[in-house]
């Protein structure tokens, strides 16, 4: 059984940064695409990025040139580091795989399955 586990979410001040990471069991990453998406309150879950398993690595234009996505292939996790934070990131940050399982990251993120989630909060 597929398990995706998220951390690192907390609260941040505007302009500052977080690590969230992703822990997988029953599959090994390195053969699978796998992203990361939100949802924030009143809104429907987004696509944020996604890392195809030949390293081309894809984001939405709300966070391109923010946050950076990233593998540990010896640990089995995935990363997502999110810079110059702003109060419109606030949400639930969910570790997806695309669906189908994929190794290439599929048009409009289209994820099928999520973690739990981690909260990220940006306020002052």
């Amino acid at each position: 059984q597929v398990q995706l586990v998220e951390s690192g979410g907390g609260l941040v001040q505007p302009g500052g940064s977080l690590r969230l990471s992703c822990a997988a069991s029953g599959l090994t990453l390195d053969y699978y695409a796998i992203g990361w998406s939100r949802q924030a309150p009143g809104k429907e879950r987004e696509g944020v990025s996604c890392s195809s398993r030949d390293g081309r690595t894809y984001y939405s234009d709300s966070v391109k040139d923010r946050f950076t996505i990233s593998r540990d292939r010896t640990k089995n996790m995935v990363y997502l580091q999110m810079n110059n934070l702003k109060p419109e990131d606030t949400a639930v940050y969910y570790c997806a795989l695309p669906r189908g399982y994929p190794d290439s990251c599929l048009p409009s993120f289209d994820f099928g399955s999520w973690g739990r989630g981690t909260q990220v909060t940006v306020s002052s």
